[in-house]
């Protein structure tokens, strides 16, 4: 007997998030196999719908392990035309992800990794600035293993950060979007770090369950050559197949002059080396989904906790255009909850993880 939960979910994904309607061209991408049954309930309502079109895939990671040590420089560098041909078409992008094995691309080449994501970016540039699209997750013993929980455990949170009233959190979310957009100056305090930069000219942007779900924070986009101070994430981050903990950041002028990690500062550096880009912030972000509460090694979850904040090295989003270009884009977490502060210009507008801004006590947890 399939879990209702999974129609419900198919139902945020399909009719709130991407809209899906009459005569759209719709494509499904899967990662891993495990997340069938999700697929086949958004598949059936998308038909339902009225989509004239519906497209579904999956890949394999340990399929793409072997592209990346097995294929040559040709090979890696080859640009899939017939995909960016074929994306041009699709209206609606529906992407799932139930990974068994998150570190299935830990002894991967990481070259031919950097290579590839560069090479076929402007598929993914592509789907993100002309489709209504959406990316989540499915519960898996990998990824239940992966956030220290049981798998009934696992799908409880994961379902319940998913299945919400996303309208009303849109209408929360407003006010904080609101304050960012009159702000010219962020500064955050916690355990080694302090920070500042100007959003000045910025927008705030809501994400209320339209393009992942789950979803829930609200970000904007630092002046490039802002950035002052120092950062330690206390998020793991699980990138390119390797964990990392405890990234350390240095600025000066907007610019990482100096990048440690506890787990492995060469390959931290590596990523930074990317291109200019990858040394300049692209985007920052406070989470606020009430659901998510701890880390789960899983990136789209853990920019989601609320009480945390993302400062992303790398890519910007069109929606808050800095200026930066990088073949990166990696969400690093701070959870402040116990020890953190979050001022815009003089006004204090979280301390401890909760928000203290008249505006915003909605926001916080109920429970």
């Amino acid at each position: 007997m399939q879990d209702p939960r999974i129609r419900e979910m198919a139902d945020v994904l399909v009719n709130y998030s991407t809209r899906v309607k009459k005569n759209d061209v719709v494509l499904i991408s899967a990662s891993g196999t495990a997340c069938l049954p999700l697929v086949k309930e958004v598949y059936a309502q998308c038909l339902s719908r009225g989509a004239k079109y519906v497209e579904y895939e999956f890949s394999v990671p340990e399929i793409n392990r072997i592209f990346f040590n097995s294929a040559d420089k040709k090979q890696v560098s080859f640009f899939p035309g017939h995909k960016l041909d074929f994306m041009k078409q699709v209206t609606v992008y529906i992407g799932i992800g139930s990974a068994e094995n998150s570190m299935a691309l830990a002894q991967a080449d990481q070259g031919a990794m950097i290579t590839h994501s560069k090479v076929v970016r402007p598929i993914i540039d592509w789907r993100v600035r002309n489709t209504r699209w959406v990316v989540t997750r499915f519960p898996t013993h990998g990824s239940a293993q992966e956030a220290r929980m049981s798998l009934d455990e696992y799908e409880d949170y994961l379902f319940s950060a998913c299945c919400i009233d996303w309208r009303s959190e849109s209408r929360k979310q407003e006010k904080l979007k609101k304050l960012m957009d009159k702000a010219e100056r962020v500064r955050i305090i916690s355990s080694d770090t302090d920070i500042s930069f100007s959003i000045k000219g910025f927008q705030g942007i809501k994400c209320d369950g339209r393009l992942n779900v789950p979803d829930g924070e609200v970000f904007t986009a630092p002046v490039r050559d802002s950035v002052e101070g120092y950062i330690t994430y206390n998020c793991p981050s699980v990138y390119q197949g390797k964990e990392f903990n405890n990234v350390r950041f240095e600025f000066s002028r907007g610019k990482i002059v100096k990048a440690s990690s506890s787990s492995s500062t060469e390959f931290l550096n590596r990523i930074l080396d990317t291109d200019d880009g990858a040394r300049y912030i692209g985007e920052f972000a406070i989470g606020v989904n009430p659901k998510i509460r701890v880390p789960m090694r899983n990136i789209l979850f853990d920019e989601k906790i609320f009480g945390s904040i993302h400062l992303t090295p790398g890519q910007c989003y069109d929606e808050c255009d800095n200026g930066n270009r990088s073949a990166v884009h990696w969400d690093l977490v701070k959870i402040l909850t116990g020890d953190g502060e979050i001022w815009f210009d003089n006004t204090l507008i979280q301390k401890d993880g909760l928000f203290v801004h008249q505006s915003l006590l909605d926001l916080n947890p109920g429970d």
